[in-house]
């Protein structure tokens, strides 16, 4: 029927989970220095339960990050390790695509504290250019407000591979951004820089059907692929937060997931994945549901 792109799940999440150490502000990045095999099993097991397209461990791969515990000199080797798993993982799958991520500056769902253009677009121009060489697209993720989606876009001008821009929505009104503005206010910056695709990510899964509403009238494939916390908690939305200030539903088994996703590709997304707390058995039974209507992973 269709042809649809299975993302991974959760990547981030999954590592610091596998890990069972105590959370810490570094979140998958600690994980990745001291147990980087861990990545590549991550990795591996999207592959092969069905994912077509695995998203690197680079999401909270910036200097303003690394800076707060003296390790921001370490960024190129940082990325050069996350890339060198998701690479040991495709090729031992024989086949799939590398996404670099792109998260926010400073912190997730946190717009508030974002850089403006000028200072942002340097920024991630600078890991555009240390991941070009070695992803077949971008992702950038997360991105909570117009201004946050624009500086993200704005960096990757030369990223001479498709950019895909995922934006997080408020979890009781999915037509709005976190941010509280209106979804339908990205349509300028959309054609200001032309990414390739637009979806939403990190959001509760409730909130995804109206936010696609709104996304399917810009003229771009669209998808989503929402998060399985009970919400985005107070807590962690304190500086320097660590995620076990976030709670996983008890209620998002694999089926209930797939069915939501499932709703997703029958407004005509064909871009679809999991982010935090859906894993790999969640993308199993998706790709499982997706054969049974008919439809071709690709």
């Amino acid at each position: 029927m269709t042809d649809i792109t299975l993302l991974d799940g959760s990547v981030g999440q999954e590592i610091v989970k596998r890990c069972g150490d105590r959370a810490t502000p570094l979140w998958s990045t600690r994980a990745m220095m001291e147990k980087p095999g861990v990545v590549g099993d991550v990795h591996a097991d999207y592959f092969r339960v069905g994912a077509t397209i695995a998203t690197a461990n680079t999401y909270a791969l910036h200097r303003d990050r690394l800076a707060r515990v003296a390790l921001e000199d370490e960024l190129p080797a940082l990325i050069d390790r996350a890339l060198s798993e998701a690479e040991r993982a495709r090729d031992k799958a024989g086949a799939g695509r590398i996404a670099g991520a792109l998260g926010p500056l400073g912190a997730s769902y946190r717009p508030d504290i974002s850089p403006p253009e000028e200072e942002a677009a340097p920024l991630f121009a600078e890991l555009v250019a240390l991941m070009a060489p070695r992803v077949d697209l971008f992702i950038v993720e997360t991105a909570s407000s117009v201004a946050q989606a624009n500086g993200a876009l704005a960096g990757c001008a030369e990223a001479g591979k498709p950019v895909w821009l995922a934006v997080s929505v408020d979890d009781d009104d999915g037509a709005r951004l976190r941010s509280g503005e209106p979804l339908g206010d990205l349509a300028p910056i959309l054609d200001r820089h032309d990414p390739a695709a637009v979806l939403i990510n990190c959001s509760r899964p409730e909130a995804v059907a109206a936010g696609l509403d709104i996304l399917k009238d810009m003229g771009r494939p669209f998808g989503a692929y929402a998060n399985g916390f009970t919400r985005i908690s107070e807590a962690f939305l304190k500086d320097a937060p660590t995620v076990d200030a976030l709670e996983q539903r008890s209620d998002l088994d694999p089926a209930a997931y797939a069915d939501f996703a499932m709703g997703w590709v029958g407004q005509g997304a064909t871009i679809v994945g999991g982010c935090c707390e859906v894993g790999p058995d969640h993308i199993a039974e998706l790709a499982t549901q997706l054969h049974k209507a008919g439809h071709e992973i690709v």
